[in-house]
């Protein structure tokens, strides 16, 4: 069987096993939860005219937010909450070069903590860069021994973007060695079975 229809086949599995849980997406590691697609809110218009592109409210509060921190972080650029702050918020607002640039001010001073650095390595996995948020993962994980999203994550962008399965299953059964109990460890399992099951592909 050809690489090409064993990794189609692993990312249909993977798909099916985990959209229940919406576990395909990556983790965000400072904020413990998963990143989620942001739903445009239709906008009311007169009948027979087009709709406008109005901001909502949200991305209003949001820009006024991170101008805000923007203030904040030229005044005092030592504001360390600021930073992170300000990274979270270009993370939820999809602009993935500013967050790693706030994630990167932070981490100059701290480069031990491994939520930020996984939020970071997830910016560069945005962008296209899996190499590198492959590294940024590992830096996380290297710095805390129990730090379960960026193994997780790890998997997820050997699997998906770099179709490495060896890679994957590896990396994932490095994480169950620290979250071996949860509800998502249960369903990471099940598909390493699966994936361990699948031929290997022919050369």
């Amino acid at each position: 069987m050809k690489k090409e229809t064993v990794i189609l086949l692993v990312a249909i599995a993977f798909l099916v096993g985990f959209i229940t849980g919406a576990t395909v997406a990556i983790l965000k590691g400072t904020k413990g939860s998963e990143e989620t697609a942001m739903v445009q809110r239709p906008q009311m218009s007169p009948a027979g005219a087009p709709a406008l592109a109005l901001p909502s409210r949200d991305s209003i509060e949001e820009a006024s937010q991170i101008q805000t921190l923007k203030e904040m972080v030229k005044r005092d650029p030592k504001n360390l909450a600021a930073w992170v702050e300000l990274g979270n918020l270009y993370f939820d607002s999809h602009q993935p070069k500013e967050a790693i640039e706030a994630y990167s001010q932070y981490l100059t001073v701290k480069p031990d903590n491994p939520d930020v650095r996984t939020d970071m390595g997830i910016m560069y996995r945005k962008l296209g860069q899996f190499d590198r948020a492959i590294e940024e993962f590992r830096k996380a994980a290297q710095s805390d021994p129990r730090h379960a999203n960026s193994r997780y994550n790890i998997g997820i962008v050997l699997l998906h973007d770099k179709e490495d399965m060896k890679g994957a299953i590896h990396a994932w059964e490095e994480y169950l060695k620290v979250d071996p109990n949860s509800e998502r460890a249960q369903r990471i399992r099940t598909q390493i079975e699966k994936m361990k099951a699948m031929p290997a592909p022919s050369k």
